[in-house]
């Protein structure tokens, strides 16, 4: 059974952008992994995290994940105490590195707490507006336009899909669940691929009990090595991918794996590769789809495991396997 795994990148602040990308770049360099980078452009508006503690879990999440020392005081403060700076308009370096070094680059948000805490509320003109600047300045800085999106949070409307749909980007990763698939928005199949995320974060692993950064390899290695499950549904079915493969796509941050997780990334990966794990990208899995045989599904809202809050999750098919588009 052939694994492949890739490695998508969030870059959510400034504090990951100016020192957990390049720590990552470097990293990827010595063990020879192209990955995805999806890259925050505006402003850093952490502080306005505070709303989530409302929500159950997450004050537990910060206490397990050492968000102070993890983000950094200053971080913790943008946005309320502190103003928001602006993260890659004024440090252009390390976009333009990644996408000279290779790596699939694209776009997480403009603001990325913004898109995260308060999106449905989001008038869509609004939206679309903070998406262009994110996508002209991705422009600037790369010298070409961005042709993926990853939403902040996994976090989705339908009003975000289909501005996503009018960029014609080659593919976006917006949700959680277990293989490429177009959605479906208001009973209308969508032709932007979706790539889900099949594998718990860190964050979220560190949540479960018994579970210290000694055990984490040991679990990972093993969830690599079983076909991408999801909790949309009860019965869930089998991914259709070729029997002798199996894809997963594992979501990092550069604030955690980038900074205080990194030696523990880097082991991870050099397991992986010891054990004949193939690295790929999501452009390349999104290029090597057939458009015509991928599952249409919605896309529903639900809980995950160690994750305060609802992301959105790959539901189940709505037609048959085998279906042609219009």
């Amino acid at each position: 059974m052939t694994v492949r795994l890739a490695i998508k990148v969030d870059v959510d602040t400034l504090r990951g952008h100016r020192e957990g990308v390049p720590n990552l770049l470097r990293l990827f360099d010595r063990t020879g992994i192209r990955a995805s980078v999806f890259f925050s452009m505006g402003p850093d508006n952490s502080g306005k995290a505070v709303r989530r503690l409302l929500r159950p879990g997450f004050l537990t999440k910060m206490c397990r994940t050492k968000a102070p020392s993890t983000y950094g005081w200053k971080t913790l403060l943008y946005g309320t105490l502190l103003p928001a700076p602006l993260i890659a308009g004024p440090n252009p370096q390390m976009l333009r590195d990644a996408v000279r070094s290779g790596h699939d680059c694209g776009i997480h948000a403009w603001d990325h707490v913004k898109w995260q805490d308060l999106l449905p509320r989001i008038p869509p003109e609004e939206l679309a507006a903070d998406f262009d600047r994110a996508c002209g300045l991705f422009e600037e800085i790369a010298g070409r336009a961005p042709r993926s999106c990853a939403a902040p949070g996994w976090q989705v409307t339908e009003a975000s899909l289909r501005m996503q749909e009018r960029k014609g980007f080659l593919y976006c990763s917006d949700c959680r669940g277990r293989e490429p698939f177009l959605p479906v928005a208001e009973g209308e199949a969508l032709r932007t691929v979706q790539i889900p995320t099949t594998l718990p974060t860190l964050d979220e692993c560190l949540g479960t009990p018994g579970t210290t950064d000694a055990s984490l390899e040991d679990a990972y290695l093993t969830l690599l090595r079983r076909a991408p499950a999801t909790s949309a549904a009860q019965d869930i079915p089998e991914p259709r991918t070729p029997k002798d493969q199996i894809l997963h796509v594992h979501t990092v941050h550069a604030e955690m794996e980038g900074l205080s997780k990194l030696a523990l990334f880097e082991s991870f990966l050099t397991a992986c590769r010891a054990r004949g794990v193939r690295f790929t990208a999501l452009d390349d899995v999104a290029r090597a789809v057939e458009l015509e045989k991928l599952p249409l599904c919605p896309v529903e809202k639900g809980t995950l495991p160690g994750r305060a809050g609802t992301v959105a999750l790959q539901g189940d098919p709505i037609v048959p396997w085998m279906h042609r588009l219009a």
